[in-house]
């Protein structure tokens, strides 16, 4: 396994000066990473990871086929996906925290009016506005202020923050037990108000970049100018020329376009759609092939969801310090490769045993990979422009989340299991491992332009030149 490039960064003992810069203050940062994990696990617990067990309880109450379960799942995530590019523009003009706040209050309202739903219809225009909270409460706001805040610790960090939404699968079972008492309604209605009163605190904890507040990326100075700041400036007011960003540390940082120009952007793009086929499947679809398939009851299926999060919280744990020190495109591969054998195993599970190398395997996978996915792209294109470079890599990705529990869905439906269904994912998504092994690092975009002047000026030349 090749070792990946790292920028020049702090001297042996960094670590401890990032969490004391400035005599005895933790480097506010870390206070971002402890808030989002606190957000995501919020989401998580009443929303993202409490979504099969949603699934399955109306599917009783109501009789919906699973097929109509899951394009409300689809819809969302097409939500997600188109609102990517508007969600960017609005988190590199106004901040993540704004755009969280914003999205935590609709989130909590939409979850109080979900608990009315009496009909398909209603379920559908409810759980589309629950997903559009929570898409902007969550993941990519939280992404866009971590990679401005941290660079050398950048997938550490993400891993830390993520391990908030991991960790919400131990308390997944303390809804579902609501669930059982109280009925789906009344959780649902509660839900909404702890997510005003946890996720309003939280999200005001969130701050855009530290240079803002006379801080630094990790709050170790790299050295060169005052405050430690190289003399390129940092990551969206610093230039070169007039079409390229310079971050603090002296790398190029690229446009949209400049991005959008890479073969680089399209295969990340694509293979962390491949894997979101298996992970929005799961979330979907376990609860209701334990219970129907294989005939747990919801309380022990579940308990899955905890061994889920144990091998999730593993996983980012040795994923953010192995995506520090080596390549992420080979981690994100092998991860692939795990996301494909889990799925097979619990899609032929003849007993428990089964069932937990499937948690075991994706769970691992999942944690391992996704803090990498947003990683890769902030160290492949800089932080200048993350949040639309994200928001248009979202369009291509929810291609793979909603399309996972359609596909999976309408399968079982027609078969009666999810045999087939799980295997057309697992088949897919180790197709799709192929692009990360594609996505090389992108050369720095000054050099790509001079070098392709270059050649545009010595093809004039030969023009020009007359035949001798």
């Amino acid at each position: 396994m090749s070792t990946s490039v790292e920028p020049a960064g702090p001297p042996r003992g960094a670590i401890a000066q990032a969490l004391k810069p400035q005599g005895n203050k933790v480097f506010y940062g870390w206070w971002i990473v402890a808030a989002s994990a606190g957000v995501q696990a919020v989401i998580g617990m009443l929303f993202n990871q409490a979504q099969g067990a949603y699934m399955a309880v109306l599917r009783e109450d109501f009789g919906w086929s699973r097929g109509a379960l899951s394009g409300a799942l689809a819809l969302s995530r097409i939500e997600s996906g188109m609102l990517g590019p508007v969600e960017g523009w609005l988190l590199d003009k106004y901040g993540p925290r704004k755009v969280m706040i914003a999205g935590i209050v609709l989130m909590g309202a939409a979850m109080m009016l979900f608990s009315f739903t009496t009909s398909l219809g209603m379920f559908y225009v409810t759980y589309f506005l629950v997903a559009l909270g929570a898409t902007l409460g969550g993941f990519l706001s939280i992404t866009v202020a971590l990679v401005n805040w941290f660079s050398r610790h950048r997938a550490k960090a993400m891993a830390i923050a993520q391990m908030g939404f991991a960790a919400s699968g131990f308390i997944v079972p303390i809804t579902i037990a609501s669930m059982e008492r109280f009925g789906w309604a009344w959780t649902a209605f509660g839900s909404g108000l702890i997510i005003w009163a946890l996720g309003i605190p939280l999200a005001l904890m969130i701050r855009n970049r530290p240079d803002e507040y006379g801080d630094t990326p990790d709050g170790i100075p790299f050295g060169g100018g005052a405050n430690g700041v190289g003399a390129g400036g940092h990551g969206s007011h610093g230039s070169h020329g007039s079409r390229f960003a310079v971050a603090a540390d002296g790398s190029e940082d690229f446009t949209t376009k400049q991005a959008l120009r890479t073969s680089a952007f399209w295969f990340i793009s694509l293979g962390h759609a491949s894997a979101l086929l298996i992970v929005s499947a799961v979330m979907a679809h376990t609860l209701i092939h334990l219970t129907e398939n294989l005939g747990y009851s919801l309380a022990a299926a579940g308990l899955v969801l905890p061994a889920l999060t144990f091998w999730q919280i593993v996983g980012q744990l040795s994923g953010g310090f192995l995506g520090d020190r080596f390549d992420k495109r080979i981690i994100a591969t092998v991860c692939m490769a795990m996301h494909t054998v889990g799925i097979l195993a619990l899609a032929f599970a003849a007993n428990v045993t089964m069932v937990l190398a499937f948690t075991f395997l994706h769970g691992w996978a999942w944690g391992a990979r996704g803090p990498l996915m947003q990683a890769i792209r902030a160290d492949y294109f800089g932080t200048a422009s993350f949040g639309k470079i994200m928001g248009v890599s979202s369009l291509i990705v929810a291609f793979g989340s909603s399309a996972g529990p359609l596909i999976a869905g309408f399968l079982a439906d027609q078969t009666g299991n999810y045999q087939v269904g799980f295997t057309v994912l697992a088949v897919l998504a180790g197709m799709g491992s192929v692009f990360f092994l594609l996505a090389k690092k992108p050369p720095p975009p000054a050099r790509t332009e001079r070098a392709l002047a270059t050649e545009q000026a010595t093809a004039e030349i030969g023009t020009a030149a007359p035949a001798g």
